[in-house]
């Protein structure tokens, strides 16, 4: 864990100063966020998932390992005058004993197969998944990640819904024009129905 954690500082660190935006997936579907409950970012990183969650009404969690992002994080949700609860330690960690206990989760540019697995009990009956990660057929050869344990498979988000409904699925590979649509990542809106 230490490592893996003094790597993370080092690149939060690094990072450029202007926080990234939210991911795709909660950008341009907002709208589907119910208008109070709990949420969750995994992997939160700098946290413009979390803001937004936040900002949107949602009583918000992020998990991260960085310590430096958190703390990246805690100075813009208290600049923003918005109450995040951030938790610094390894996700599985962090959610052993949350079942059932959020309406909307979030995960960005992260893949742990194992979590992946388990994120439907986390959600509440009518909760959303909102995911979105790299994938191994990129349009962009350097997009993302090169570890292929990385990456997600063709349509691997999908096997994950078979427990959920899916809302909005995108995986636009390399069909088509590359140099436009969403490309190098797939998404995945799914709701616990029961």
């Amino acid at each position: 864990m230490t490592d893996a954690r003094t790597r993370w500082d080092k690149i939060y660190s690094d990072a450029a100063a202007e926080l990234p935006p939210p991911c795709y997936v909660l950008q341009h579907y907002q709208y589907l966020l119910p208008k109070q409950g709990t949420a969750l970012e995994i992997a939160s990183g700098r946290g413009a998932n979390a803001l937004l969650l936040a900002e949107s009404g949602l009583h918000t969690t992020a998990i991260d390992i960085s310590q430096t992002a958190n703390e990246l994080l805690s100075a813009a949700a208290v600049a923003r005058g918005l109450s995040i609860n951030i938790i610094t330690a390894p996700v599985e960690e962090a959610l052993n004993d949350n079942h059932g206990s959020y309406d909307v989760i979030v995960v960005s540019r992260f893949l742990d197969r194992q979590l992946l697995k388990q994120l439907p009990q986390w959600l509440k009956p009518g909760g959303l998944l909102f995911y979105q990660t790299f994938v191994k057929e990129k349009a962009v050869e350097n997009a993302g990640p090169s570890n292929p344990d990385f990456l997600l498979n063709a349509n691997e988000l999908l096997d994950l819904a078979n427990k959920l409904r899916v809302r909005v699925f995108i995986d636009l590979g390399c069909v088509g024009d590359t140099s436009t649509g969403m490309r190098n990542e797939s998404c995945l809106i799914a709701q616990k129905i029961s």
